[in-house]
């Protein structure tokens, strides 16, 4: 029973080889410097990173990606909880009048009427995983729970890189919002000049109302970006779990300094990408789930005990 029960059915998983040379062209010691890093850090900027921070607490689908995570955890000890045995207890109690219309005296003088009766039993069951059926089912659970989790970590990165993008953007329209109405002051003064140099003579009607044109131009410019400013704080608002309102301000967009690539970054990189571990779980799971399959073809044994009391 011992050899049979370490017979699992079903191919095991191997990664497909991949031809790669033994070592790169480039040294990637920078690379892994780097590589583990909170890389949003890197720009300098403490209020970008207490929006990360809050989205990180905060964001609703993180959330419902840790409670993913959850989900397969209770799924995995659930699958491989068959591999030791199952306890099992119940007891009742009942108390019983029976109708003495009809029945002779002497029953119902033998006979105790109510009656009382209890019961008591604990059962044990084992099934012998002899074709290796439970332990598939597991591999694949835990190969779900490690997708799963991959899944999360793919989350997290979307979000962090989603509000790092929408902060610099939002700093980025701060900045032209700046130079737009420095430009509307620039041309109010344009126009003040040309106004008095027209009312002396020195220049036509033609050139004030190209000055008007250019003033009303940039004046028009300014609604446009505080809209889009509007929008980038609506947008990182929901990132963060809040409602739409306002967002905090760091350094100016040319204060921010954009983190460095390293260069000669090694292609072994892309195995740390959640989306292709979460991938490569999954194939994990299915080809673990080839041998719970052909496991079904055989008989199930199971040992069983019961004790009980009335």
């Amino acid at each position: 029973v011992t050899l049979a029960a370490g017979c699992t059915l079903g191919p095991d998983y191997a990664r497909p080889p991949v031809d790669a040379p033994a070592a790169f062209r480039f040294a990637p010691k920078e690379a892994a410097d780097t590589a583990g890093l909170a890389w949003w850090k890197l720009f300098g900027d403490p209020v970008l990173d207490a929006l990360i921070d809050e989205a990180l607490a905060h964001n609703r689908n993180v959330q419902v990606a840790v409670a993913n995570v959850d989900q397969a955890a209770g799924v995995f000890t659930q699958v491989r909880s068959p591999l030791f045995p199952q306890l099992g207890y119940g007891a009742s109690a009942a108390r019983e009048r029976a109708s003495e219309a009809g029945r002779s005296p002497l029953v119902n003088d033998l006979v105790a009427n109510p009656q009382n009766a209890y019961q008591a039993a604990l059962s044990v069951t084992w099934e012998l995983d002899l074709w290796g059926r439970i332990r598939r089912q597991s591999e694949a659970a835990r190969a779900n729970l490690l997708a799963t989790d991959e899944a999360r970590r793919g989350v997290i990165l979307s979000v962090v890189g989603s509000v790092a993008g929408n902060y610099l953007q939002l700093r980025g329209l701060d900045a032209q919002l700046e130079v737009a109405k420095k430009t509307l002051g620039a041309y109010a003064e344009s126009v003040k000049l040309f106004t008095l140099q027209f009312r002396y003579g020195q220049v036509s009607q033609m050139n004030v109302a190209q000055a008007q044109s250019q003033y009303e131009t940039a004046a028009a410019q300014i609604p446009q970006i505080e809209s889009q400013i509007a929008q980038v704080e609506n947008g990182l608002s929901i990132l963060l779990g809040r409602n739409p309102g306002p967002i905090e301000r760091g350094k100016p967009i040319g204060e921010i300094v954009a983190p460095p690539i390293p260069s000669g970054l090694p292609s072994s990189l892309l195995e740390r990408r959640p989306d292709l571990v979460q991938a490569e779980q999954s194939l994990v799971a299915a080809n673990a789930q080839i041998g719970a399959a052909k496991a079904l073809y055989f008989p199930t044994i199971s040992l069983t005990g019961a004790l009980g009391s009335a």
